[in-house]
């Protein structure tokens, strides 16, 4: 069975997606936030390094909401996802 997401892209990141500020993705198997942004990954290798560390941990400073519920106050990458879900990616600004 396949679960469709959708991605909201915040401004700061569309470059790395080639300009798009929705994408659509579809998961077959484990539908949790780490498959997505392994899938994520895969097709955007560049936005990859803004999203996650090296060992594939969240990056401290930006936050993923799923379907509106921040996922570290769920399961963090482990925060299962629903067909027709959204998430949505919001990194944090510095600036004084």
């Amino acid at each position: 069975m396949s679960v469709r997401i959708t991605v909201l892209v915040p401004g700061p990141l569309r470059a790395k997606t080639g300009g798009e500020s929705r994408l659509e993705v579809e998961l077959d198997g484990a539908a949790t936030l780490g498959a997505l942004l392994d899938e994520l990954a895969q097709r955007y290798p560049a936005l990859e390094r803004r999203l996650r560390d090296e060992q594939a941990g969240l990056r401290r400073y930006v936050n993923f909401y799923v379907d509106g519920e921040e996922c570290r106050r769920l399961d963090g990458s482990s925060t299962a996802l629903r067909d027709r879900g959204e998430v949505q990616i919001i990194p944090s600004v510095a600036g004084g």
